[in-house]
């Protein structure tokens, strides 16, 4: 197992994907995302009323590092619009190490003289 994290978030669109992605990104929480549009999920709301729910979502993949889950997580329910985002974060077993080094070392860039970029 590695120390890299593909965390799962459902948005309500792409625009909030996109700026919570970019948001993300400018932070150096991350190294890359994926939007990936038409997800159609099927979930009980409202809670505890046994009723089934359908609507139109965006996912967004978040890679990034253990270490930055809970700054992760943080920034990402300080933007969402829902309540209750979904946000899952997923252990990866195997990456090739090019890219897990590409992630490692943008996530943990600093410019000279300190700082992140």
């Amino acid at each position: 197992m590695t120390d890299m994290l593909i965390v799962y978030v459902t948005c309500e669109n792409i625009g909030e994907a996109k700026k919570i992605g970019r948001h993300l990104l400018e932070k150096r929480l991350c190294a890359c995302v994926n939007i990936l549009g038409n997800a159609n999920p099927m979930f009980l709301w409202p809670p505890k009323s046994g009723n089934i729910d359908e609507s139109q979502e965006v996912v967004l993949l978040v890679k990034t590092l253990e270490k930055k889950y809970s700054e992760v997580e943080k920034e990402i329910i300080k933007m969402h619009s829902y309540d209750t985002p979904c946000i899952i974060a997923l252990p990866v077993l195997h990456v090739a190490q090019k890219y897990y080094e590409w992630l490692k070392g943008e996530i943990e860039f600093t410019r000279k003289g300190g700082g992140k970029q």
